[in-house]
């Protein structure tokens, strides 16, 4: 399976660009942001079906306009526990390339904060040390009022995923 466009590095994020459109939103604590290139729709929670035999990180797919998606919990592959639904929990419905298809996949969210723009200037490559995650999950991190916004690599995340559950 490949994922595509594959992070070739740090400045992948912005493509050439001084600003990046987002969408932020938040993961046990944590304030992540995904390219609102990405991001098809913000859905309220919808009901999901379990795929029997599947590894929890993608482990259950609800009906998308008439579609079956996957839907993963990315906090997963940041070691993160899984968290109950709350109020604010929202899935947010992204496109990816996947073996160079466009897949629409839904990722679980805690709370979907606001679509905005974060400097390039602003950002700078996850440390190699200290980091309690993954390094090349990372694209990067933006320093924003006095706190950081993680860019996580969904590339090499949903790739990484892939390789460990054999599909």
């Amino acid at each position: 399976m490949t994922i595509a466009p594959a992070k070739a590095d740090f400045e992948n994020p912005w493509g050439g660009e001084d600003e990046l459109a987002v969408l932020t939103f938040n993961l046990n604590g944590e304030t992540f942001a995904i390219k609102a290139t990405v991001v098809q729709e913000i859905l309220d929670l919808l009901p999901e079906t379990r795929v029997p035999g599947a590894k929890v990180f993608v482990g259950s797919v609800i009906n998308f306009r008439g579609k079956v998606i996957p839907l993963a919990d990315i906090r997963l592959a940041f070691g993160m526990e899984t968290a109950a639904a709350t109020i604010d929990s929202r899935i947010v419905v992204i496109e990816l390339a996947i073996d160079g298809e466009p897949t629409l996949i839904g990722i679980r969210t805690d709370r979907v904060y606001e679509v905005t723009t974060l400097p390039k200037a602003a950002s700078e490559a996850p440390p190699s040390v200290g980091m309690r995650w993954r390094p090349d999950y990372i694209d990067c991190l933006v320093k924003r009022d006095g706190q950081f916004i993680i860019i996580p690599n969904l590339n090499a995340i949903f790739l990484s995923q892939a390789d460990r559950t054999g599909t």
